[in-house]
This record gives C-alpha cells, structure tokens and sequence, in this order.
C-alpha cells in the first residue's frame, strides 16, 4: 500500500479522497492554489502545499508544479480526482515516468478511449453496441451532407476531442449541414486546438445510461450497474438516479455483462464509466469516461461499496475487493448537483457563505467542501455540493430529497436548490418519463417562473 498520496485537485472531490485515505491509514497531502489557502480540503488533509497562483493553468494544471509537490512532500502516489489532469494522458505517462503511480488507468487506455472516433472504433472491437455513424473523421461538407444522406436526418457533428458539449451541433437537414458543421468545427478549435468532427445519427428521444465499471488491470472487471443521467442543461448533468427508472433487470444483466467483459478484456485497471443513450430498449456507445465521475455516490449507496478506497487498492496492485456475483442493488439513490448560480439564467454566483447547514438523518448525504465564512472563488467550476439521497424504492428517495432540500441553507450566493425544488414538483419527474431532451425544454417553456 502506498506511504503517502499526494490529491491533484480542490473542493468537494479532494474532501471525498482525503476521507478514504484517512480511513486506510494512509496520510494525505493536499495542493492548493494561493486562491484556495483558505479551503476545507487544505484544512482536513495531513500535509499541504502551494503549487502556484489562482489560475488553474499555473497550479492545478500544471504538471511540473504537481511533480515537484510529490517530491517535496514524499508521496509516492497521485489520486486525480476528477477534472482537471484526471484524463490527460500525458500527465500519467510522466507520473509513471517519474517512478510514482497515477490512481487511475493507464496512459495508453485514457489516450485510446479519450479520442472518440478511435473510442467508438475500440467499442466495436469489443462488443459495445454504438450508434450508426461515420467510420472516422469527416473533413469536407460535401463528405458530411453525403453521410446526412446515407444514415438520414437528423444527424449530430462531434468534436473527436470533444466533451461537456463543446463543438457539438445538429443538423436536421441538408440546408442546416453547412452552418452546423463550420460551427461544429469552430468550436473545437477553439476548445480543443483540434477541429477534427464525426458524425452521428441523432436519436429523437433517449436517455443517458452510463455504466459504472471497475478493472483489477490483471484481466478482471465488474460491473456495478447503471446511473440515468439524463436530466441534462447543455449537455451537463444536474440530477443522476441510480438505478435507472426506464432499465429492466433483463437489460442491466445484458448491458452490464457487455461493460464488464470490456474492461477485462482491456486489461483496464480501476474505475470508469461507459456511456451509452438509450431509446427503444436499445443502448448506443458514446464514450467511456476513464475515471471517477461526480455522481459515483449515487452507486456507493445502492451497492454500499467505497469506490474510492477500491481505487487506491486496485492501483496498489492488489485484487478487487468484490466479485460480479457480491455486488447487489439496495434501494434507490438521487444526487442533484448544488451550483453557485444565479437562475434562471445560470450565471456563476461566486460570493460569501454567511449561513450553512447541511440535512441530516437516515439516507442522507452532502459532500461539499463549503463551511461558514468561505470564500467561493471566481476562478474555478461553480459545483459546491452534491446532495445525494438513499431510499428503500424511488419513492421514498424522492420524498427524503424533498426533505433535505427543505433543510439545507446555503446563505451569502445564489445556489441551483430552487430549481430541484420546483422539478419535485412536476409529474415527469416522479414517474420517471424524461429524456435528454426534457430539462431544457421545460425550462425554455418557463418552468423556472
């Protein structure tokens, strides 16, 4: 097991590592920017050190700064969290080269999966249904309107680089193909220093499914169900629910043992999460995220599994802690992410915490790394809590997240809690008829007024 882990990251996720250490043994070492001196990650972790000025680029993205905080503080392993370098391929391969271990999969995985057309193209390969498309890059419009054509509109242009909905456009038609696809590939110069695009066929009405997966990186892998992350606002997700309303057990057994033979066939070592839409009792490949996502709380609940503890363990080199055949669902589990915005138009909300109060009781649970007197800075992400609730059913779920919206203060910012209050209140939500495309349709219908 290792001496001492070094955190490469801030706030909510760098509280949740720093507490699995602490309940191995294992000290922990918290980096932080001049701008985050003062967060409840450096307060709570067993060493800390400054790796630069508040921009993320001079500290939590900069990997020297991060190699020479190992060095210092003699940690021998680095736990990503996620964000950030948590999927930088490069970042891993000098992790390794410089004789520590990255808490994650390997460089050549996080490379091959993190490129989408080469990701689908591997999806493929393993067995992992995807949606019909182009076989690569598309360079030409001429080449776009004729795959348009071939696979019929709508059709959706992505950046192979892409992520957080970035370079990502629709066309529902030839005459919509040209203006969409520049934009697509602007975008993704733009964001990615890389305008290269694929092409899709757009489903209508799906849902996100994403599986969560784990690999021993010995030829082992499990599944442990899904999540349905489909109440989405720009392609990010603020509600996830585990398990999915709309999945059979027929279908979790089918699509889970599909992920799981994946993962152990790669050779793939720790957590990811393979995401798929799906409509019509089919499931469709969209990426596979090589890390751990914000809502794995959500699955630690109906599975009473620490996923970060198997985290550590599995980069150690030792086995998964569980089989395929240990791992049963217990209940329902919601999490909504709690943002620093000013709605309805979602403004970040940077400020003062002057009240808090986190809910409490049975099936409750707040991770945020907020605590009275708090500064939010302007500089990073405005996530600053999940709630996450646990349930015997979906029901009760739904009642004990209304309960603790009810007891959770957040004074001195804008927060997201009124927009979880007011979607408890519509019927879509509590029977579970909602896709991808529900959230931002309601919200343009007004439901936020």
């Amino acid at each position: 097991m290792f001496d001492k882990i070094l955190i490469a990251n801030r706030g909510e996720i760098a509280l949740r590592v720093i507490r699995a250490c602490r309940e191995m043994g294992i000290p922990s070492v918290a980096v932080h920017s001049t701008a985050d001196a003062d967060a409840m990650h450096v307060r709570m972790a067993d060493e800390t050190i400054c790796i630069g000025p508040a921009s993320s680029t001079d500290s939590y993205l900069s990997i020297p700064s991060i190699i020479s905080a190992c060095e210092v503080t003699g940690a021998t392993a680095i736990h990503p969290g996620y964000g950030f370098l948590s999927e930088n391929a490069r970042f891993v391969q000098i992790v390794e080269d410089h004789d520590l271990t990255f808490i994650g999969p390997s460089a050549e995985h996080i490379r091959t999966m993190g490129d989408k057309i080469t990701a689908k193209e591997t999806a493929k390969e393993l067995g992992i249904p995807v949606v019909p498309g182009s076989e690569g890059g598309v360079a030409t419009l001429d080449e776009a309107k004729r795959i348009g054509a071939d696979f019929g509109y709508p059709v959706i242009i992505k950046a192979t680089a892409g992520g957080g909905g970035r370079g990502m456009k629709v066309a529902r038609n030839d005459s919509e193909m040209e203006r969409a696809f520049q934009t697509a590939r602007a975008e993704a110069k733009s964001a990615f220093g890389n305008d290269e695009v694929y092409i899709e066929k757009y489903l209508q009405k799906p849902r996100h499914i994403e599986i969560q997966v784990f690999g021993d990186g010995q030829g082992g892998g499990v599944h442990l169900g899904e999540r349905d992350c489909s109440l989405q606002r720009r392609h990010q997700k603020v509600f996830e629910e585990a398990p999915g309303p709309s999945i059979s057990p027929e279908e979790r057994a089918r699509i889970g043992e599909i992920c799981a033979n994946a993962v152990a066939k790669m050779g793939y070592r720790g957590a990811g999460t393979i995401e798929f839409l799906y409509e019509d009792g089919e499931f469709y490949f969209i990426e596979m995220n090589t890390r751990l996502q914000v809502e794995h709380p959500v699955t630690e609940a109906i599975f009473g599994q620490d996923l970060v503890r198997e985290q550590i363990r599995v980069a150690s080199g030792l086995p998964l802690s569980f089989t395929q055949d240990d791992l049963t669902i217990n209940g329902h589990a919601i999490e909504v992410r709690i943002n620093a915005e000013r709605l309805p138009t979602f403004a970040p909300c940077p400020g003062t915490i002057t009240q808090y109060h986190v809910p409490g009781g049975l099936g409750v649970r707040m991770d945020s790394a907020l605590y009275q007197g708090y500064r939010i800075p302007p500089y990073y992400d405005s996530l600053i809590g999940k709630l996450i609730v646990h349930g015997r059913d979906r029901p009760e779920a739904l009642a004990r997240l209304h309960r603790a919206l009810g007891e959770l203060i957040v004074d001195g910012v804008d927060t997201t809690v009124p927009l979880f209050r007011a979607l408890l209140r519509e019927k879509d939500i509590h029977t579970g008829e909602y896709n991808i495309h529900w959230l931002e349709k309601w919200l343009e219908a007004g439901g936020l007024e």
